[in-house]
Formats: C-alpha cells, sequence, structure tokens
C-alpha cells in the first residue's frame, strides 16, 4: 500500500472577484508554511543547526521508564506515522556515524493511569542532542503528548532518510479541560469517522471528546435499560450505536489519551426520549385540553425520576470518565405553562409562576441522581444564567456568544468552575480567512481575580451537526479546531495569529500527509508532493 509524504511550499496566486457587477483583480498574499515547527506551540521551545539523521529501517521508540498498553500502542502508532511502516516489520539495524538518531527513549517516572482524567499531569521534557533523543514525563499521558511533538520535528529529506534538529523542550497545558464537541443526534456519524477525529484531536493536544450524541431529532444509544429508545428514537436501525460500538469508541480514545464525555441533555432538547418512554414529556395545552404536542421532560411526575434514575445508573457503568454533561439549555417555559397539572405542581411547590424555579427543581433531583451514581457533571450556562441554585462541584460551559467573557466573569464570580465554547463555533462558516478570529479568543480575556481564573479549567471548540454528516465533518473540522487547540495548550502570550500561520499551514499540510481531509485555511496555495514510498507488506 503506498504511503505518500508531501513537503510543503505556498505561492503567491493572483485572484479575480466580483465586487459590485464588476470584476476586480486582486493580488492575494501567500502564506509560506514552516518546515519542521509543532502545533500546539510547547511552552519553553529552542533548536540548534545541529542536525541529526534518521534511517527509517533503523529507528525505535524505547521505553526506559514505566510501561503499559497505551505507551507500546504509542511507539507501534508513531513508527508508521512518521516512517511509513510497522514497527515489526524491521529485519535490521544498520550502523551510523555520529550525527545520527537511532532511538528515542521515552522515560515514565509514574505508573500508567488506566484512563485519562480531569486535571492529568502531561507534561513533559524532550531534548534532542548529540547525546541521542530523550523523552522524561511523569505519566504516560505527557509521553502521549511529549511523541506527537517529536514527529512533528521529523522532517522526510528522501525516501529512507529522515532528519531532526537539536531541540530542548520543556512543556505542559495550559488548561487542563481541551475539548471538542461533535454532534451526532441531527447527522449520524459513523464509528470510523469518530475514531478518525479522535486521531485527529491527539494530534493537536486536545484531550476531550464531548459526545453531543442524543438530541430532539435522533436517540441513537443503544440503552441495555431501555433498548426501545433507540429503536424507536433513532433515525433507523442503521444509525445506531451499539454497546460494542461505544466500548469501542472509549477504548480507542484512551489508547490517545481523550477523555469521552457523552452528553444526555435535558429536560430540553429530549423529543427523541419520549417517542418509547410512557408519560416523560410533558403533555402541551391549548384551550384546556391536550393538543398532541409535547415539552421538556415532566418535572412534576415521580416516574420521571425512577426513569432517570435507571438510565443514568447504566450511562454510568457505560462511560468510565468520572463526568457527563447533562444539557440544561435552551428549556422552554410554554409547554410548562400550559399543562394544569404543571401549574398545580407549581403551586404545591410555591414556586409561583416562576418556571425557572421548576428547572432549578428538574436539575437539582438530576444531579442528586447523578451523584448518586458516583459522577461528576456538567451543565450549559443556562441553568446558572436562570438563577438557580445548584453545587459548586458543577462545572458549566458558556456557550452563548452575546457578552460571553461577562458570562465567564458572572460564573467565575458565583464560584463554578468553567468552561469556555462561545467563541469556537466551527460550524458557523464564513467566506475568507476565519480562524484569527478563533485565536484571538482567550479564556482568561475578562476582568476577573486571580481566583476567578483559576476556575477557568479550559474550553471546547463545537460542530454542531445540522449540515455536516461522514461526507464533510472532517474537512469542516480541521485544522480549524487545531487553532483552539493551540490556544488552549500554548501560553498566553503566544497570541500573534501572523506569526502562527506559517505554522498552521505546515500543520494542515502535516494532516493531509498523515490521511485527514483537512481543509484550506489561508487562501490560494498547495501542499507540494515530493516523495512517495510504498509500505511493507
Amino acid at each position: 500500500m503506498a504511503r505518500t509524504f508531501a513537503l510543503f511550499h505556498f505561492a503567491c496566486i493572483v485572484g479575480l472577484v466580483f465586487s459590485n457587477g464588476e470584476y476586480r483583480e486582486r493580488e492575494t498574499v501567500s502564506v509560506t508554511a514552516s518546515n519542521g515547527m509543532p502545533w500546539p506551540m510547547p511552552q519553553q521551545y529552542s533548536s540548534t543547526s545541529d542536525t541529526f539523521t534518521i534511517n527509517r529501517n533503523a529507528f525505535k521508540f524505547r521505553a526506559t521508564g514505566q510501561s503499559c498498553d497505551i505507551l507500546s500502542s504509542a511507539f507501534f502508532r508513531y513508527q508508521t506515522i512518521i516512517f511509513g511502516f510497522r514497527e515489526e516489520v524491521l529485519k535490521f539495524h544498520p550502523k551510523f556515524k555520529a550525527g545520527s538518531l537511532t532511538e528515542l527513549d521515552v522515560n515514565v517516572k509514574n505508573k500508567c493511569d488506566q484512563y485519562p482524567y480531569l486535571g492529568m499531569d502531561e507534561s513533559y521534557n524532550l531534548t534532542i542532542s548529540s547525546s541521542g533523543a530523550t523523552l522524561n514525563s511523569n505519566s504516560v499521558w505527557g509521553a502521549l503528548r511529549g511523541i506527537e511533538t517529536f514527529s512533528q520535528l521529523v522532517l522526510q529529506r528522501s525516501k529512507d532518510m529522515f532528519t531532526v534538529n537539536g531541540t530542548t523542550i520543556v512543556d505542559y497545558p495550559r488548561f487542563q479541560h481541551r475539548g471538542l464537541l461533535l454532534d451526532t443526534s441531527r447527522h449520524f456519524l459513523d464509528v470510523s469517522i469518530i475514531k478518525q477525529n479522535l486521531l485527529a484531536m491527539s494530534q493537536s493536544k486536545f484531550n476531550v471528546f464531548h459526545w453531543h450524541i442524543v438530541d430532539d431529532q435522533s436517540f441513537p444509544y443503544t440503552s441495555n435499560n431501555f433498548p426501545d429508545m433507540a429503536t424507536m428514537g433513532a433515525y433507523d436501525s442503521k444509525h445506531i450505536y451499539t454497546q460494542d460500538q461505544i466500548a469501542e469508541i472509549i477504548e480507542f480514545a484512551r489508547i490517545l489519551g481523550i477523555r469521552v464525555i457523552p452528553e444526555f441533555d435535558s429536560p430540553g432538547h429530549s423529543q427523541s426520549w419520549g417517542k418509547s418512554i410512557k408519560d416523560l414529556l410533558t403533555k402541551c395545552y391549548s384551550s384546556g385540553k391536550p393538543n398532541g404536542q409535547y415539552g421538556p421532560i415532566d418535572p412534576s411526575l415521580e416516574t420521571s425520576y425512577g426513569f432517570l434514575s435507571k438510565f443514568f445508573a447504566e450511562i454510568a457503568k457505560v462511560f468510565p470518565d468520572h463526568y457527563v454533561h447533562l444539557g440544561g439549555d435552551e428549556v422552554n417555559f410554554d409547554c410548562w405553562k400550559s399543562n394544569p397539572n404543571i401549574t398545580a405542581f407549581m403551586k404545591q411547590k410555591d414556586f409561583g409562576t416562576d418556571y425557572a424555579k421548576l428547572e432549578e427543581y428538574y436539575m437539582q433531583r438530576l444531579l442528586e441522581i447523578v451523584s448518586g451514581v458516583k459522577k461528576g457533571y456538567m451543565i450549559w450556562q443556562e441553568v446558572v444564567d436562570n438563577g438557580a441554585k445548584i453545587s459548586k462541584e458543577t462545572i458549566v460551559e458558556i456557550y452563548k456568544n452575546e457578552a460571553y467573557m461577562y458570562h465567564v466573569f458572572l460564573t467565575t464570580l458565583k464560584g463554578y468552575r468553567t468552561v469556555l465554547q462561545a467563541c469556537w463555533y466551527l460550524d458557523l462558516i464564513k467566506y475568507g480567512v476565519q480562524w484569527p478570529a478563533f485565536y484571538s479568543c482567550d479564556p482568561h480575556d475578562f476582568f476577573g481575580t486571580a481566583e476567578q481564573k483559576k476556575l477557568v479549567i479550559g474550553g471546547e471548540t463545537c460542530m454542531w451537526g445540522e449540515y455536516v454528516d461522514n461526507t464533510n465533518v472532517l474537512s469542516r473540522t480541521w485544522p480549524r479546531a487545531s487553532v483552539v487547540a493551540e490556544r488552549l495548550w500554548s501560553a498566553q502570550n503566544v497570541k500573534d495569529a501572523n506569526a502562527a500561520a506559517p505554522r498552521l499551514e505546515e500543520h494542515r499540510c502535516r494532516m493531509i500527509k498523515r490521511g485527514f481531509p483537512a481543509e484550506a485555511v489561508n487562501g490560494p496555495g498547495y501542499c507540494f508532493q515530493e516523495y512517495s514510498i510504498h509500505e511493507p507488506v
């Protein structure tokens, strides 16, 4: 099977633009890709002019400290990513003169964790010199990030020969939560596409896959306890995720150091839930009679909480991450207001006509259920915006793009850990060079105290699924998502979009070389293909 390797060059292009009914000539400034520069930018990075050769038939990764399946899988994977063949096919190790590099020693200090988690240590130190190449990390997660960086420094010079410059890197993430949301309800995404996206995420050092798995439109999650939810709620029997497939995705993410946080949004966004669970959704009324429409989950019925208890007890077993996203956004109160049983319940609870209190009641009951199965939780900002009093353990995600930094300020002022998403909507496509707007958004760009800023644990970029499916989700997502990855990983002073553009061009072409359909983000140009080698069978 042929594997293509590319060197990257970009050209100046003269284009024609249609404006005010007339064609006019416009010269487009090209962006020249960097050569062997990492993305995202490490915290401390220095490179020398010393160059070391690597023969692909001789190089290997070597564990000099702790090892486990996560590390051995990384060695196997990156041998292929960098050199285009698998480690076990090596037949010989030629001798080289001084100036060659034959291995990367990876020293993991502590025993491997089984799963990635919030706050895991992803730091590493990487040194490439005449004494050899060494990667030191406290955890296997830091080793994964460091090996990815090493892979980006290596350049191909001929079919079998590669080079890497002398380099010293001290690196760690700025934020502990660096996520990407995919929506598999509005358009179903195949398992293979989700896995490709996870692989792309790992190569930009994302560590959270926020899986918006269900919504009003469809319920593709196959529940053990409630199998009819998928049977009746999914688009059809082919557009579902079986328990085996979900386990496969979680395991694939684990090996890459990526957490999987599922989102089961309620009480709104739950129309697909009610297709199989009797009396779960609120009956809407017109002129004192049910009108055949349904609203959010009915918070007045104890049967709703019985169902939720059994459902989230299952979710706690299926998804190993400590956190589950509970949604809570865009709850339309109109149906609740129309229902006489809800009105009577409001009176019984002394809520008056404040339906935000009813939402708070529902969310508090739900949080108690989720806490009872030993899970932490994330919610959308609306629950807090509506004045609900919830546990300080809650992680609040800011998604509304109006005055979003003010909402970060208010949420942290209330003492909640906060994740920012509002400025990173990948699904909002504009013509032209869009990514600098993503690059300029910073989760700490608000007037708050040091304690408030400590509560901002990171951010997420999102690809909502109204207009993407298997055919275009990867190209729409990458490499623009990588821009957010750098903002969340690199130092706060790494913010010059002009300086970042050449590295982003290289990263985009590197992704193409690795098999991802990463779209152009800087205007006219091309990734120049120079070398083609065959992967041994």
